[in-house]
């Protein structure tokens, strides 16, 4: 636990209080502010007119000058008759010098019993003590807000991962760097707005809770509606509600999309997360592989500084041309197996049982036996930023076949960091073609227990006709861990999802 701050002398005599004892003396603390008449909970407000980074910055042109600051106690040293505390707000640390000559001894007497942890509002003046530290001198202080709680031992601090993510406030409060990472995802999140409304993309939003289970691999979560007495979806992609609109006569839309689904945790998977779906009339894959590429540039250098940025122990270049292999080239290429030799699915059945490659017995034709040597052998190996292209008709229901090879679609997906980070297509928009597909998903579903159904709606909006289509999705959660260099998911989700303490 934290040392309180030395003026009671129940949490002054010894180090190693217990909790229940010191969370019992600051609720006896706040009952005696209650009964002297000054409930700390009671201000609306406080007339907060600057910050400490800003002091700090413009201290040239403050100092001397009157300024209001507000935060929380986060140290205090003790000296009699007057008091230096560290302030620390939404914009860092600055010191406050509070001395009883100047607030008045009734102020400074009830001073005294507040704590490291509550929260102040402070009216001085801009200062630099003999030491050089830049500070607030005190004219008027006030308590705005009791913390009943203390804070963590100021010297090990906060870092104990599962208490850091279950009590993100507390996280913040301690290891106020943690800040940064957020503050940039925020930015990530406006730039490739920024960036695609600038192409003459228009952001739309679309449901999150769907009728009907579709026949998509990823499992969703189900709720239900008490008036309609139905169960419903949260939704586990934004695709085909936004490729309606497509159809409809929006030619290039995205949306920042929550996902959810009912699946397993990992430092990469988190069960709901974020995505940007986006959707562009006339163009196809190879257009998406142009964007991608620009954007994840554009983001770099505007958030790193530089197409080149730190991932964990790599460097990855953002700026070069992208590494672009078909799937056939890239399994040639990193397991020495060349599809073109497989005539058959036996064929490519023994070809990965000489190399020991796990697939589904029954089920496994050419195609899906060529993604499972990917996943065996490629992957891992794609730590520059590299465009995966050509997938098997298998394992792509929603991409359009190759007019030169109608076993392949026109998908890609890119890796940077042996790590999936998104997908793209050329869009299916033969209505025909697409209900086979649909069928062919909906019936392995329903094999493995699930209640899934074609989704018709979408079909009868595919009959209506589609324009060829561009579609890109990737996950802005492994984003911003690329470009905040975090090794967890759960590092750039505020309050990932954690199953409770009992």
């Amino acid at each position: 636990m934290n040392e309180e701050k030395n003026n009671i002398p129940a949490e002054e005599a010894a180090e190693e209080v217990n909790l229940s004892e010191l969370l019992q003396l600051r609720r006896d603390k706040l009952e005696e502010l209650r009964r002297e008449g000054h409930d700390p909970f009671v201000l609306t407000s406080f007339d907060q007119d600057n910050h400490a980074a800003r002091i700090v910055a413009d201290f040239e042109q403050l100092e001397g000058k009157d300024v209001a600051i507000a935060g929380r106690i986060m140290t205090w040293r003790d000296m009699g008759k007057a008091s230096f505390i560290d302030l620390q707000d939404g914009t860092g640390r600055i010191q406050v010098y509070i001395r009883i000559n100047d607030v008045g001894e009734e102020a400074y007497a009830a001073f005294r019993k507040w704590d490291v942890g509550d929260v102040i509002g402070v009216k001085g003046f801009v200062f630099r003590t003999r030491r050089g530290e830049i500070s607030v001198h005190a004219k008027e202080i006030v308590l705005l807000a009791k913390s009943l709680r203390p804070l963590p031992d100021k010297y090990h601090g906060l870092k104990d991962t599962d208490t850091r993510y279950r009590q993100r406030y507390l996280d913040l409060i301690i290891n106020p760097e943690v800040k940064d990472t957020f503050i940039k995802r925020s930015r990530i999140t406006s730039l490739i707005r920024q960036f695609l409304d600038a192409r003459g993309y228009l952001e739309v939003d679309t449901p999150v809770l769907h009728t009907l289970e579709i026949g998509a691999a990823a499992r969703p979560f189900v709720t239900h509606h008490n008036t309609l007495d139905m169960d419903m979806y949260l939704r586990i992609e934004t695709e085909l509600y936004l490729k309606r609109l497509i159809v409809g006569g929006f030619e290039k839309v995205y949306e920042v999309g929550r996902i959810f689904r009912n699946e397993g945790m990992s430092v990469k998977h988190n069960p709901e997360f974020t995505t940007v779906e986006l959707y562009e009339a006339y163009a196809d894959y190879h257009d998406m592989m142009d964007l991608v590429e620009e954007l994840y540039a554009y983001l770099a250098r505007e958030v790193c500084g530089s197409a080149v940025i730190p991932y964990q122990e790599a460097q990855i270049d953002m700026g070069s041309p992208w590494q672009r292999l078909s799937m056939v080239e890239a399994v040639k290429k990193y397991a020495g197996v060349d599809y073109a030799d497989w005539k058959t699915d036996a064929d490519a059945q023994a070809a990965a049982d000489a190399k020991g490659v796990h697939y589904e017995k029954n089920a496994a034709t050419k195609g899906d036996i060529l993604a499972a040597f990917f996943d065996a052998f490629v992957e891992e190996q794609l730590i520059q930023p590299t465009f995966i292209y050509d997938y098997p008709v298998a394992i792509s229901p929603l991409a359009k076949r190759k007019a030169s090879d109608p076993e392949f679609t026109e998908r890609f997906e890119y890796f940077i960091y042996a790590r999936e980070m998104g997908n793209a297509f050329s869009e299916l928009n033969d209505p025909v073609d697409q209900r086979e597909r649909f069928v062919r998903q909906v019936d392995e579903k329903r094999r493995q227990g699930a209640n899934a159904e074609v989704d018709e709606d979408f079909l009868n909006a595919l009959e209506y006709g589609m324009p060829p289509t561009g579609g890109l999705g990737f996950g802005l959660d492994r984003l911003v861990m690329l470009l905040t260099n975090s090794a967890s998911i759960r590092d750039v989700l505020l309050f990932p999802t954690m199953k409770p303490v009992k």
